[in-house]
């Protein structure tokens, strides 16, 4: 053997070594993907029946809007009623019953100030 091969030999022995040191990080790198992979399958499989509850949720929150603006539409009507209403009664009681107590009033004042004399009675 010559110089040459028994260099060729060693520098073979040297890259095995090498590859062999290397072989164990790869390795290493490969079982984390390995996981990484499994971690990415678990969190889709879980994430899917979440998205689809929440697509339920929201779609049931939009119908208890719509009940809820039905609602506050109905109330928004029989408020506007109410007001006609009190207008309505305003309007039609509200000046007679203002007229009588008008005419009450007078008549007793005249009673009130009858009893009383008067300047015109007393200079007579």
């Amino acid at each position: 053997m010559s110089g040459g091969d028994i260099a060729g030999l060693i520098a073979a022995g040297v890259f095995a070594v090498l590859v062999a040191l290397l072989a164990v990080p790869i390795f290493k790198l490969g079982k984390v993907f390995d996981e990484i992979r499994v971690t990415i399958r678990q969190v889709g499989d879980g994430t899917t029946p979440l998205i689809d509850e929440v697509t339920n949720t929201v779609v049931s929150t939009n119908a208890q809007l719509g009940k809820v603006d039905d609602i506050s539409n109905n109330i928004s009507d029989a408020t506007a009623n109410i007001s006609a209403l009190s207008s309505l009664l305003a309007a039609t009681v509200g000046q007679p019953v203002i007229k009588v107590a008008a005419f009450s009033y007078g008549i007793r004042q005249a009673f009130a100030s009858r009893g009383k004399p008067t300047r015109a009675r007393r200079s007579r």
